[in-house]
């Protein structure tokens, strides 16, 4: 199995090194194309002004100065030698990716440009409720197993599985949980406002850290009480209940 590794953390992430090793444990055909910079909240953006480079660092492993999308679009056409990967897993990403964050996240995004290519394609990512250091033991620990049992099931070609990982030590992991998408209800974004040494002003985007109170059975209400989430996306994004109303009213109005 030819297994295509990328992520938003760039080249140097460290929840990248815990990606390459649960790979590992599933192929000995391991690729790495991952953003040269970080690309946090870059979403599904392409690079669609500049140009893209691309670095070697070593046999199968490279960057691109690029998005998310940019390096699994870059990796599976012009790199990987012509032959497309079976599997493309995204991440481990330096914070969970659950609720509003999946629409924003660049970790999901190169899994759903990995589905779009027709390519399985699961994004991994690991909560962080604290300053300490991350448990980058828990996925290493619980990663191949998911993985192996998610490809062992296997998913529609137009879904990407979003697995989230838990703050949490590995033997303290609950349980896994199949999930639908939350939502929160308080906004945690917030833009601060600081001053630079000539006295002029910027903004820097953080996080309040406020927990929600979700219903049972979302990715919010797993991670906070200690069990993997496992959530299938896709890019479906009609609300069918305001199509149906929109249709008969406009439908009238055009005959």
């Amino acid at each position: 199995m030819r297994i295509l590794c990328s992520n938003d953390d760039g080249i140097h992430a460290r929840g990248l090194e815990s990606l390459v090793k649960i790979a590992r444990e599933l192929s000995d055909d391991v690729w790495v194309v991952a953003p040269q910079e970080e690309q946090s909240g870059a979403a599904r953006a392409l690079t669609l002004a500049h140009p893209l480079r691309v670095r070697k660092y070593e046999e199968k492993r490279f960057s691109v100065t690029g998005t998310p999308s940019d390096a699994v679009l870059m990796g599976v056409t012009k790199i990987m030698d012509g032959q497309k990967p079976d599997l493309i897993l995204s991440g481990v990403n330096n914070g969970q990716n659950i609720a509003e964050d999946v629409t924003v996240s660049g970790t999901i995004a190169a899994a759903f440009q990995g589905m779009s290519m027709g390519i399985p394609s699961i994004a991994l990512s690991l909560a962080r409720f604290s300053r300490d250091k991350a448990r980058w033991e828990t996925p290493e620990a619980h990663g191949t197993k998911i993985v192996r049992q998610l490809l062992d099931k296997g998913w529609p070609e137009n879904v990407v599985i979003n697995v989230n990982f838990p703050d949490r030590a590995p033997e303290e992991i609950k349980d896994i949980e199949v999930t639908r998408q939350g939502h929160r209800d308080a906004v945690q974004l917030y833009a601060e406002e600081r001053k630079d040494l000539r006295g002029g002003r910027y903004y820097w985007y953080g996080y309040s850290g406020e927990l929600s109170d979700p219903p049972n059975g979302t990715d919010l209400r797993a991670i906070y009480e200690g069990r993997v989430s496992i959530t299938p996306l896709h890019l479906a994004l009609t609300h069918d209940e305001t199509f149906n109303a929109l249709l008969g009213s406009f439908n009238k109005a055009s005959s």
